[in-house]
């Protein structure tokens, strides 16, 4: 089990950046493929990447790709998700999570969840 907690969410401009964090706590955190999500008002959570424990491996989904970026630090028990060019379609509220295995891209394969961190769009 890690505990997750997700941090840099805000409030930004239609083209602008954001950087997430999320810390994890424990000891095997380099053992866990880490996913991101996000779910926005009325809608499922949707899938938006994730990285292979080495961190040689990124997938992302198509909504997103080619402007965020998923990256971690094994040393400091965390993974990013860099976000360029944000739109008001990006708005909703972004969770990491873990899981021990591969790459998977449905929620109900992720056994740990942070609680979650806003990031609004501005248009």
């Amino acid at each position: 089990q890690v505990q997750l907690v997700e941090s840099g969410g805000g409030l930004v401009q239609a083209g602008g950046s954001l950087r997430l964090s999320c810390a994890a706590s424990g000891r095997t955190f380099s053992r866990y493929t880490m996913g991101w999500f996000r779910q926005a008002p009325g809608k499922e959570r949707e899938f938006v990447g994730a990285i292979s424990w080495t961190g040689a491996n990124t997938y992302y989904g198509d909504s997103v790709k080619g402007r965020f970026t998923i990256s971690r630090d094994n040393a400091k028990n965390t993974v990013y998700l860099q976000m360029n060019d944000l739109k008001p379609e990006d708005t909703a509220v972004y969770y990491c999570a873990a899981r021990q295995g591969g790459v998977r891209s449905t929620t109900a394969e992720y056994e740990n969840w942070g609680q979650g961190t806003q990031v609004t769009a501005s248009s």
